[in-house]
């Protein structure tokens, strides 16, 4: 399955608003020229739902400099004097763990807060590029603007609004620390090896297509070897939230799923801990 649209200028407008003021006229007019459509949202009486969120507990995986892990302490559990049972727990974590939102103030000084994301930019088709063979060869491999270029001769051009979700294979490294991050020492973030997106590739996806999300399977969308962050800085300049630490993107198709990915509403949070699903329609494979 794919799309060939071709969008219109969504010049002055953010990726929320080309998605949610753009698609539906273009859907009608390439409908109506006969022309492949844009994905449709799948019914949620016939999608496959997938979880793309990996469980927050004592594996969690977090930054190696962070100051705290995933603690969560029981308040109650048990039979109360009045005869019922009665369960409730205090947690405790930082904003960047597991999987998690980054939002655009991660990283630009006036970007939104987690709380001033606008949903309709975390409810979109999804695209998956895959790079798995590259990174099991070259685990600092970063996405390139040819694999992008590559991916749309194949499947039509990335529409605005959509989230892009990069598959490097690393998910099923979780929750195995020195796997996943490509090191283990605690309190060192210097050595740590892992793909993911590169600036060019993300230049190309922020700018020309207008995305309304970046996301994949591994720990931050700059590779682990990353100094300078700049795939994180590009995306926040332009209002861009990343989606990191993903789970089960090898059963999200190339094209055809959309994304769901809500995180916790954490007034004036720089990131937070994220449910996110993918709807998947009948006889769509990955």
């Amino acid at each position: 399955m794919a799309w060939k649209q071709q969008r219109g200028s969504s010049r002055g407008g953010s990726p929320a608003a080309t998605h949610a003021g753009l698609w539906l006229p273009l859907m009608l007019a390439t409908a109506a020229l006969g022309a492949p459509r844009a994905p449709a949202v799948p019914s949620l009486d016939t999608a496959k739902v997938v979880d793309l969120s990996h469980a927050f507990d004592d594996k969690t995986l977090y930054w190696p400099t962070s100051p705290s892990t995933f603690e969560l302490k029981k308040l109650a559990f048990g039979e109360t004097p009045g005869g019922w049972f009665y369960a409730a727990n205090t947690l405790c974590m930082p904003e960047h763990g597991g999987t998690h939102l980054d939002a655009p103030i991660h990283f630009a000084k006036d970007g939104k807060t987690m709380d001033q994301i606008p949903l309709r930019q975390l409810i979109a088709p999804a695209v998956v590029i895959d790079v798995s063979v590259k990174a099991t060869a070259d685990p600092d491999y970063r996405l390139a603007l040819d694999d992008v270029r590559s991916w749309e001769k194949r499947h039509g051009n990335i529409p605005s609004g959509a989230i892009v979700l990069l598959r490097t294979g690393w998910g099923k490294r979780w929750p195995d620390r020195k796997q996943y991050l490509g090191d283990d020492t605690p309190g060192d973030a210097s050595k740590l090896r892992f793909p993911s997106f590169g600036k060019e590739a993300a230049e190309y996806l922020v700018a020309q297509r207008h995305v309304g999300a970046l996301g994949l399977d591994t720990a931050s969308i700059d590779y682990g070897a990353s100094k300078d962050f700049i795939v994180h800085r590009i995306a926040a300049a332009a209002g861009v939230p990343g989606l990191e630490n993903l789970a089960n993107l090898d059963q999200v198709p190339v094209v055809g799923a959309w994304v769901i990915a809500l995180p916790m509403k954490i007034g004036g949070g720089s990131g937070g801990p994220l449910r996110v699903v993918a709807l998947i329609p009948p006889a769509t494979t990955p």
